[in-house]
């Protein structure tokens, strides 16, 4: 006798009927790797760029997943050191097996990962690498999804914006990496366009963020009317304090990475206020743009205690895109077909802000705005 026909004879009644239904088995989750620095110095930003999607992830779980099946991100945290990085991204690529990666943090980061050919071997899409530098985007890495404008884009904007209102003397202070370097190549193009050359640039080590007397010896003697800060969050609080000290009255201006309260925090109000941020993403802290007005919402229902900043707003919205793309997949998604779908992702409005690649094209947005750090410590558009 099979077993289906045994459990027919011992069945009585509706309910007895019902527990003998065959199990239905829930379908995979889509697996989504990220590695972030979870610790070390850039931890905050870390944090934030975490947390901005799984508010969104939450939602899209919440209501049935894509295509019925839940999204589930394997996050691991590689301290912002890139040899961690490559490390935990291996991992991820041989023990969960993702079909697509997501929201890592870092120039000297990913430029390991291309070194390695980890994206290239795997046939995989990174979307939404925190960086915007130049060696992650000429030439064209067809694995690579960017979202946010380059470093090249802000300082350009920053330089150009500076000169409208009559300034000419320019300073650079940078980290010595690819994401320094690119930045400076940046304000120096900007520069050249206009005219003019740089007065003077300083860097310090990405390893020592706050060991910046070397940057601030090189550029305060050439009294710039203005510097730009291609830095992290302790070494551009470092670099403010020491040049102040040392006499600099230059405007200071930074880049979109920099979190504005961690500037408050580490250099004080007073030394803060005034300070210039390029930004990428859309204002987060007024709901104006319909893509805000959800953010704040989600982060409110499934991440509470994160902090609303431009880093989770960035990452919130590369959810989204993700989000599209795994639908555009197909019910069943793989690395190909995701690949596939964020090339093919032309002008997706995420809710007021648009993001869009092609065949050739892997930077989906070149959108700069520059803020300003004002009294009681808000940021002013």
């Amino acid at each position: 006798m099979s077993v289906w026909s045994h459990c027919r004879r011992l069945c009585v009644g509706f309910a007895a009927a019902a527990a003998c239904v065959a199990p239905v088995h829930a379908a995979p989750d889509i697996v989504i790797g990220q590695v972030a620095p979870l610790t070390g110095v850039i931890a905050g930003t870390g944090d934030e760029y975490v947390a901005g999607a799984h508010a969104y992830f939450s939602h899209v779980n919440a209501r049935g997943g894509v295509h019925g099946r839940r999204i589930r991100v394997v996050v691991k945290d590689d301290g912002y050191k890139p040899d961690l990085t490559v490390q935990h991204t291996r991992q991820l690529l041989a023990q969960d097996d993702p079909v697509a990666l997501f929201g890592f943090v870092g120039t000297a980061n990913i430029l390991a990962l291309n070194k390695q050919k980890l994206l290239s071997e795997a046939g995989i899409a990174l979307l939404a690498p925190y960086t915007g530098a130049s060696d992650l985007r000429d030439p064209v890495n067809p694995h690579l999804f960017h979202i946010r404008a380059s470093y090249t884009d802000e300082t350009a904007k920053m330089v150009e914006h500076l000169h409208t209102i009559g300034l000419k003397r320019f300073a650079v202070m940078y980290q010595n990496d690819g994401f320094g370097k690119s930045g400076l190549a940046g304000a120096e193009q900007a520069t050249r366009k206009l005219g003019l050359e740089l007065v003077a640039s300083g860097h310090y080590d990405r390893t020592k963020p706050e060991e910046v007397d070397e940057a601030v010896k090189a550029i305060a003697p050439a009294n710039p009317d203005a510097v730009i800060m291609v830095s992290v969050n302790r070494a551009s609080a470092a670099f403010i304090k020491k040049l102040r000290a040392a006499g600099g009255r230059a405007q200071l201006f930074s880049i979109s990475v920099v979190n504005f309260k961690e500037l408050l925090k580490n250099a004080g109000e007073d030394l803060a206020r005034g300070i210039g941020i390029s930004q990428v993403m859309p204002f987060p802290y007024s709901p104006s743009a319909p893509v805000v007005r959800e953010f704040h919402a989600l982060m409110k229902q499934y991440a509470p205690d994160k902090v609303i900043s431009y880093a989770s707003v960035e990452s919130f919205i590369a959810a989204k895109v993700l989000v599209e793309a795994l639908r555009r997949a197909g019910p069943d998604p793989t690395r190909e077909r995701v690949l596939a779908a964020l090339q093919n992702l032309r002008d997706y409005d995420v809710g007021g802000f648009k993001i869009g690649f092609g065949p050739e094209q892997r930077v989906g947005s070149r959108y700069v705005e520059v803020t300003v750090i004002g009294r009681d410590g808000r940021l002013l558009r």
